[in-house]
C-alpha cells in the first residue's frame, strides 16, 4: 500500500488560452490533459497553483497548492514547435505519432492525416459513431500543437446568431451598442484552433453563418446584412475542427448540407476492435482485474458484430464511452452484473419480453458473469410475459 504524500510531485499554474484554461508545470511542460476542466478554470480564475499528489491507493490527483515553489515557466508558449518549411513540415507530420495520447485509440495513418490537416490549416470534420472518441481526438490535436484554442458546442446552442456573431444591448448610459461574440474573437486569433462540437446537431442558421467563414475562397464573417456592416476576416492559420454524428440512427441530428460538408476534410474515427478496446481499458483502469476488462471488451465486440449483421437482433452496439463508464463502476467496487444493469441495459428496448433487445444483451453479458447472478437474467415482468405466452 502506497503512502499518501503531503507535498506535490508536480506543480502547475493555470492560465487561459482562448477560452480554455491550460496548465503548465515549472519546466514549462503542458499538463492540461491531466487535470479536469473545472479544476483548471477555478485555479486560473483564483490565481492559485495546483499540485499533484499521490493517495494511499497510489492514484494521483490534483488540488490547490499554497506552498513554496519555483515560479512556473509559463513564458514557454508551446511545447511543440510547428515548422514552416516544407521539408520540416513533412518530417514533423511523419514523426507526429509520438504526440498521440496513449488513451486515444487511433491508427497511425489517421493520426498523421489529422495532424497534417491541422498543420496545413484545413477545416477538419471528425465523424464516426457516438462514443468512439471524436471529441477526444479533436482535443488531442489541440494539445499536441499547443495553439490558442476555442470550444463551441453547437449542439447546445439555442441562438446561433448570438453565439457566432453577438448581440445588440441597451445601456442607460451608453445607449444601444453591439457586443461581439467570443466566436468573433476566436476567428481573429492567428493560428488558433476552433472546435465546433456536435455540428450535425446545430441549427441550420448556424450552418448559414458558417458558410463564408469555412470557405477557403472567402474566410469572412459579416456581422449584419445591412449595407456597410462590419466584415470580420478570419485570421491567418486558423483551423476549424468539427465533430459530427452522421446516420439515420441519430434522430436529433440534421441531414448535413452538402455544401457545408464540402468545406471540410473528413477524418472518420473507427469503431475499436476487441484488442484495441481491451488495450484502452487496461491503460485507463490498471487496477481492475484484467480478465474482467477482457470480458468487457468481448461483450462490446459481440454487440457491435451483432448490430452490423443482416439478421441483427439489436439496433446498436455498445460504445467505447459506455465501456469506459462501466469499467469506472468496476473500479469503484461494483460487479460486472451490477455495472451492466445501470450502464448497458437501459440503452436497449425492453419491449417484447424475452424477445426484446434488452434480453438479448443480457444473455450476452451473462456469459461472462461468474458471480451466480445468472438467475436474474429475466425480471419478474419479463417472466410473467413469457409464462403468459406459453399458456396461450
Amino acid at each position: 500500500m502506497s503512502k499518501q504524500t503531503n507535498t506535490p510531485d508536480a506543480v502547475v499554474r493555470c492560465e487561459y488560452s482562448g477560452n480554455r484554461a491550460n496548465a503548465w508545470d515549472t519546466d514549462g511542460v503542458k499538463r492540461t490533459s491531466e487535470i479536469t476542466v473545472g479544476a483548471r478554470q477555478k485555479a486560473a480564475n483564483g490565481g492559485y497553483l495546483l499540485g499533484r499528489f499521490v493517495n494511499k491507493a497510489g492514484k494521483t490527483y490534483w488540488k490547490r497548492w499554497d506552498g513554496e515553489v519555483s515560479t512556473p515557466n509559463t513564458q514557454v508558449s508551446s511545447n511543440v514547435d510547428v515548422p514552416q518549411e516544407h521539408e520540416e513540415i513533412l518530417n514533423f507530420i511523419h514523426s507526429s505519432y509520438s504526440l498521440k495520447p496513449k488513451g486515444l485509440m487511433m491508427t497511425e495513418l489517421k493520426w498523421k492525416y489529422l495532424i497534417r490537416s491541422a498543420v496545413r490549416g484545413k477545416n477538419i470534420m471528425m465523424t464516426g459513431p457516438a462514443g468512439c472518441g471524436k471529441t477526444m481526438a479533436a482535443k488531442s490535436v489541440v494539445n499536441s500543437l499547443d495553439r490558442p484554442d476555442f470550444y463551441f458546442n453547437l449542439g447546445a446552442t439555442q441562438d446561433p446568431r448570438s453565439t457566432l456573431i453577438g448581440n445588440t444591448h441597451f445601456d442607460s448610459k451608453k445607449g444601444t451598442f453591439f457586443s461581439k461574440s467570443l466566436f468573433v474573437e476566436a476567428i481573429q486569433t492567428p493560428n488558433s484552433v476552433i472546435l465546433l462540437d456536435e455540428l450535425s446537431r446545430a441549427h441550420p442558421d448556424a450552418w448559414n453563418i458558417l458558410m463564408t467563414v469555412l470557405d477557403y475562397g472567402q474566410r469572412y464573417l459579416r456581422l449584419d446584412e445591412k449595407d456597410g456592416s462590419e466584415t470580420i476576416k478570419v485570421a491567418d492559420g486558423v483551423t476549424f475542427v468539427a465533430t459530427a454524428n452522421i446516420g439515420n440512427e441519430y434522430t436529433s441530428t440534421r441531414v448535413m448540407d452538402k455544401a457545408l460538408m464540402d468545406r471540410f476534410t473528413i477524418v472518420e474515427m473507427d469503431v475499436l476492435s476487441e484488442d484495441d478496446e481491451y488495450s484502452l481499458l487496461t491503460y485507463m483502469f490498471p487496477n481492475v482485474d484484467s480478465k474482467v476488462l477482457s470480458n468487457v471488451a468481448k461483450i462490446a465486440s459481440l454487440t457491435r458484430t451483432e448490430s452490423n449483421s443482416e439478421t441483427s437482433r439489436i439496433s446498436s452496439g455498445i460504445s467505447t464511452r459506455t465501456t469506459v463508464e462501466l469499467c469506472g463502476l468496476l473500479y469503484d467496487g461494483f460487479s460486472l452484473q451490477e455495472s451492466s444493469e445501470v450502464s448497458i441495459y437501459p440503452q436497449y428496448d425492453n419491449c417484447g419480453g424475452v424477445d426484446s433487445e434488452r434480453t438479448f444483451v443480457k444473455q450476452i453479458v451473462q456469459k461472462f458473469c461468474d458471480d451466480g447472478s445468472s438467475d436474474d437474467l429475466f425480471n419478474e415482468e419479463e417472466m410473467e410475459e413469457a409464462t403468459d405466452g406459453d399458456n396461450n
